[in-house]
C-alpha cells in the first residue's frame, strides 16, 4: 500500500494532467507550424528575443507583471523597434506564456480572488477592444515608451517602498461584494482601455496593486489572480489584433521564437520562486522597472529632453499618489475591523490540497 506522502504525489501529477496535456498540444501545433511554414530560419535568425524571453516568462509567472514588461522594453529600446511591435509581441507572447502560468495556477489550485477577478475581467472584455480601436491609434510612439517607462517605474517605487508590509500580509481583508465589483470592473476598464492597449501589459499591475494595497492580500492569492488577469487580456488583445487591426510587422517572427519558451518558462516561474522566495524576485523586477526608466530617457533624450524629463517625474508623482491613496484606503478598511479571510476561504487551495492560513 502507498504511503500517504506517495498517494498526495500522485495525486499532484493527476492534478497537473491538464497543464501536460495543454504543453502537448502547444508544442505539437508549434512544430506542425514551423515545420510545415518552413520557418526554421526564421526561428533562427529570431533567437535572441528567445533568449530574453527566458527571463520575460520567468517574470511572467512568478510576479504581478506580464512577460511584455521584460519584452517591451527589449524590442523598443535595445533592438529599435516601434512601440506598436513591443504591444503587439508583448499580447502575442502572453497569450501563451501567460495562459499556460494560468492553466498551471488552476491545476495546482492555487488561491485566487475570484470575485475582483470575474468583474476585471468583464471591464477587459469591454476596455481592451475599445482602447486597442479608438485610443491607442490615437498616441505616439514616444508617448508609448514613456507611459510605460512611468508606469512600471511607479510600480518599481512602490514595491521597494511597502515591500516588508506587502511581504507579510497573510490571507486576505474582506470587503463588501459592491467593492470587490466595482474595483474590479474599473481595473479592467481602466486597465485594458488606457495602458493595455498601449502597452500590451498593466492591467496585471492594477488588480495586483488593488488585492495588496487595499484588501491586504497575500502574495499567494494577489499573484495567482494577476496572472491570469494578464493571461486573460493578453487573449482579448490578440483576437482583437488578429480579428480586426491586424499585426504590426515583425510580431509573428518573433513570437515563432519566443513562443516555444515562455509556454513553459511562465509556469516554471510560477513553481521555482517558492524556492527563490517572492520578495528577492520582487526587489529584482522592481529594480529593473526603475532601470527601464533610466534607460528610456537615456535612449530617448533627443527626443525628450529637459521638458520630457518633467513630465516624467510628474507623472511618478501622479502614480504614486494613486498608490498611496489606495494604500490609505486600505487603511481605512483595516481600521474598520474587517475580519482576515485566510487561503482556505477562497475559492482554490494550496498546491498541496491543504487549508493554510
Amino acid at each position: 500500500m502507498k504511503s500517504g506522502r506517495q498517494a498526495a504525489n500522485t495525486q499532484g501529477w493527476w492534478r497537473l494532467s491538464p497543464f501536460f496535456v495543454w504543453l502537448g498540444i502547444f508544442y505539437a501545433s508549434w512544430f506542425a507550424l514551423v515545420s510545415l511554414g518552413e520557418h526554421w530560419p526564421v526561428v533562427f535568425d529570431h533567437w535572441p528575443i528567445a533568449l530574453v524571453m527566458l527571463l520575460g516568462s520567468y517574470v511572467a509567472g512568478s510576479t504581478p507583471m506580464g512577460g511584455g514588461t521584460v519584452g517591451f522594453p527589449v524590442l523598443v529600446l535595445l533592438f529599435d523597434q516601434d512601440p506598436s511591435m513591443g504591444r503587439d509581441f508583448s499580447f502575442a507572447v502572453q497569450s501563451v506564456g501567460m495562459t499556460s502560468a494560468a492553466i498551471f495556477i488552476f491545476c495546482r489550485r492555487l488561491p485566487v480572488e475570484t470575485t475582483t477577478l470575474g468583474w476585471a475581467m468583464i471591464g477587459s472584455t469591454l476596455g481592451t477592444p475599445l482602447g486597442i480601436l479608438m485610443f491607442a491609434p490615437l498616441v505616439p510612439g514616444l508617448a508609448v515608451k514613456l507611459l510605460f517607462s512611468i508606469v512600471w517605474a511607479s510600480f518599481g517605487i512602490m514595491t521597494l517602498y511597502k515591500l516588508r508590509e506587502i511581504s507579510a500580509a497573510e490571507g486576505i481583508a474582506h470587503a463588501s461584494k459592491r467593492f470587490d465589483r466595482l474595483s474590479g470592473l474599473a481595473v479592467g476598464l481602466v486597465g485594458g482601455t488606457f495602458v493595455a492597449s498601449v502597452t500590451g501589459v498593466g492591467v496585471d499591475m492594477l488588480i495586483y496593486t488593488v488585492l495588496v494595497l487595499v484588501r491586504r492580500a497575500d502574495l499567494r492569492v494577489a499573484i495567482p489572480t494577476s496572472v491570469i488577469m494578464m493571461a486573460y487580456t493578453s487573449v482579448v488583445g490578440v483576437a482583437v489584433k488578429g480579428l480586426v487591426t491586424g499585426f504590426s510587422p515583425g510580431v509573428f517572427e518573433n513570437w515563432l521564437a519566443a513562443a516555444p519558451v515562455v509556454a513553459l518558462g511562465a509556469p516554471l516561474g510560477a513553481y521555482v520562486v517558492h524556492l527563490v522566495g517572492r520578495q528577492r524576485t520582487l526587489v529584482f523586477v522592481a529594480l529593473l522597472c526603475l532601470l527601464q526608466f533610466f534607460w528610456t530617457y537615456q535612449q530617448s533624450w533627443d527626443e525628450l529632453g529637459v521638458p520630457g524629463l518633467m513630465l516624467g517625474l510628474v507623472g511618478l508623482l501622479i502614480f504614486n499618489a494613486i498608490f498611496h491613496y489606495l494604500y490609505r484606503l486600505g487603511k481605512i478598511l483595516a481600521a474598520d475591523g474587517r475580519p482576515v479571510e485566510t487561503l482556505h476561504g477562497l475559492d482554490f487551495f494550496d498546491q498541496n490540497g491543504g487549508k493554510t492560513g
